[in-house]
C-alpha cells in the first residue's frame, strides 16, 4: 500500500470519499461538521491499495505542532496496518511543514491505537461531533 500526498483533484476527492464513508455514513457525523474550511488549507494524505483509496487524513500546523485530523480507514481495511501507515505519513507531512511535535483529538475508542503509536493523552474526555474524544500529543523524536 502506498501513502500519497493529495495533489490532484481526484486524490482530494478520494480522501473526502473515505471520510464520507467512515464519518458520515458509518459514524453518522453531520456533513456540515465533517467538511470544513480547513480542508482547503490542510495537507491531505490518502493510502491506496493499488488504485483503491482505503485510508485518509489531513494535517496542518497548529501552535507549532502538526495537528493530525480526520484520520480514517475503511472498515474492511482495519486491523491491517493501514492506520499506522496513514499516521506515519501524516507525521512525515507535518514534519515537512516544520512541526516539532504532533497533536490529535482521538475518539476515545481509538486512544489505545494512538498510544501504541507513541501518543500520550493530555486531557479528559470531551465531545466533538457528539463523539467522546481525548487530546493526545506525541513529541517528535
Amino acid at each position: 500500500m502506498i501513502a500519497t500526498i493529495a495533489e490532484t483533484d481526484q486524490q482530494r476527492k478520494d480522501a473526502l470519499s473515505i471520510r464520507n464513508e467512515v464519518f458520515i455514513n458509518e459514524q453518522k457525523v453531520s456533513p456540515e461538521i465533517e467538511m470544513d474550511e480547513l480542508d482547503e488549507t490542510s495537507v491531505h494524505v490518502v493510502l491506496y491499495d493499488g488504485e483503491k483509496p482505503v485510508a485518509a487524513g489531513r494535517t496542518r500546523l497548529f501552535e507549532g505542532m502538526g495537528k493530525l485530523e480526520r484520520i480514517c480507514v475503511l472498515k474492511s481495511y482495519r486491523s491491517k496496518g493501514c492506520g499506522k501507515q496513514i499516521v506515519n505519513a501524516l507525521e512525515e507531512a507535518a514534519a515537512k511543514l516544520g512541526a516539532s511535535s504532533f497533536l490529535l483529538y482521538s475518539q476515545v475508542q481509538a486512544a489505545v491505537f494512538y498510544e501504541a503509536q507513541g501518543y500520550k493523552t493530555v486531557s479528559g474526555e470531551f465531545l466533538a461531533a457528539g463523539i467522546p474524544h481525548v487530546k493526545m500529543i506525541k513529541e517528535k523524536l
